[in-house]
This record gives structure tokens, C-alpha cells and sequence, in this order.
């Protein structure tokens, strides 16, 4: 699947960093300073043009996450045109410095097919029902 994308001044492309990875490292494109128990957004270095019926996923790197570095997941609609960011998360008890050129998070790129809702009065029955967060025990 080809997708445009436009690199913008001091910023890298999204790489796959090994053969079967279906998400791409993106970097930060500055160094960004996060105070402890904080967010920033940190710009990526790269805008997109997506095919109509497809977004982009900006996600967190488990990497990181275990460390307590966090990413806010977030989604790049067909019609969006600047940078993209992640909204990164400090879990730290103290400041954390993201460098220029970081691995920070990461992109997926999928199918996001248009919905049209058939509205009805009864849904069929199913053994789960409606037992929601928490139901399968853990």
C-alpha cells in the first residue's frame, strides 16, 4: 500500500526497525523536557495523506511503557494535513528527557471503513450479555 507522506525539516520518516513488524518507530523530531507525573505533545517530523477509508494510529512502544514512559493512543484521520504528534506521558517520579531523533511511539496504518447504524429494538442474545469491564475475571 502506497501512502503520501511529506517530511518535515529536521525529522525521520516512520521505519520498520525488523521484517514482520506491522507498526513503524517513529522519532521525535526535538528534545523535549517532560516534568514528572506530566504530558507533552512531541512532534514526529512528518505529515500524511491518507487514502480515504484508512487512519493512522500513533501508539505506545512497550519498550517504554515498561520503563514508565507512556503514550496516549491516538488516531490521524484522512483529512488531518500537519505534523503528527504523540502526547507522551511521564510516569516518573522525576523529569524525563526525550532527545531529538528518540524512538518515541509507534504507527499503525489501518483500514477505518465508513459506518452506516441499523437502528433497531432488541440486539440477539449472546452467553456474555452484557457483562462488561472485568467479567472474565482476572
Amino acid at each position: 500500500m502506497n501512502v503520501k507522506i511529506k517530511q518535515i525539516e529536521g525529522g525521520m520518516l516512520p521505519i520498520y526497525k525488523r521484517d514482520g513488524d506491522v507498526c513503524m518507530d517513529c522519532f521525535a523530531r526535538k528534545q523535549i523536557t517532560i516534568g514528572r507525573y506530566n504530558r507533552r505533545l512531541v512532534p514526529l517530523g512528518f505529515a500524511l495523506e491518507l487514502p480515504k477509508g484508512y487512519e493512522a494510529i500513533v501508539r505506545p512502544r512497550s519498550g517504554l511503557s515498561k520503563e514508565g514512559v507512556d503514550v496516549c493512543i491516538g488516531t490521524i484521520d484522512t483529512n488531518y494535513r500537519g505534523e503528527v504528534m504523540a502526547c507522551v506521558i511521564n510516569n516518573y517520579d522525576d523529569v524525563i528527557y526525550i532527545e531529538e531523533g528518540e524512538r518515541i511511539c509507534q504507527l499503525a496504518i489501518r483500514e477505518a471503513p465508513a459506518i452506516e447504524w441499523d437502528v433497531v429494538d432488541e440486539l440477539s442474545e449472546t452467553e456474555r450479555g452484557d457483562n462488561g469491564f472485568g467479567s472474565s475475571g482476572k
